[in-house]
């Protein structure tokens, strides 16, 4: 498997020693992290301004991350309401990066909400605003 062709990641970490649980895999919680980070910038952009995490309605672990594996998070706003955004992240490691292969290691949706200069939620500007 390639990275995808047709888009740019929204971040992209290498995965370093410090970065591993107690029997040395990398911790599930610093996918998250990064993945809920990859996420809001996104968000941020869509919603042109602050936003909150407010659900991550899935999260789906599907190979594990290994130190030095390039990380590559894919991310893209495929829900607009009222005042939240919901946005899908691919998550890609490069296990090889001389080979240029790598494998899907994780999904997410998550839900964002775009707050005001009070931190209190205001509505998403409509795309031609």
């Amino acid at each position: 498997m390639t990275l995808p062709q047709d888009r740019e990641p929204s971040l992209r970490i290498l995965a370093r020693p410090t970065d591993t649980n107690a029997s040395g895999d990398i911790f599930g919680g610093w996918l998250m992290s990064w993945t809920d980070i990859a996420g809001s910038i996104v968000a941020f952009r869509r919603a042109r301004g602050r936003i909150v995490t407010v659900a991550v309605k899935d999260f789906n672990f599907i190979q594990p991350v290994y130190v030095d594996d390039l990380v590559s998070f894919y991310a893209e706003v495929i829900k607009v309401g009222h005042t939240s955004l919901t946005v899908e992240v691919i998550v890609y490691a490069e296990r090889n990066r001389a080979e240029d292969t790598c494998e899907q290691v994780a999904s997410a949706h998550l839900v964002y909400v775009a707050l005001d200069e009070n931190r209190h939620p205001r509505p998403v500007p409509t795309i031609d605003n």
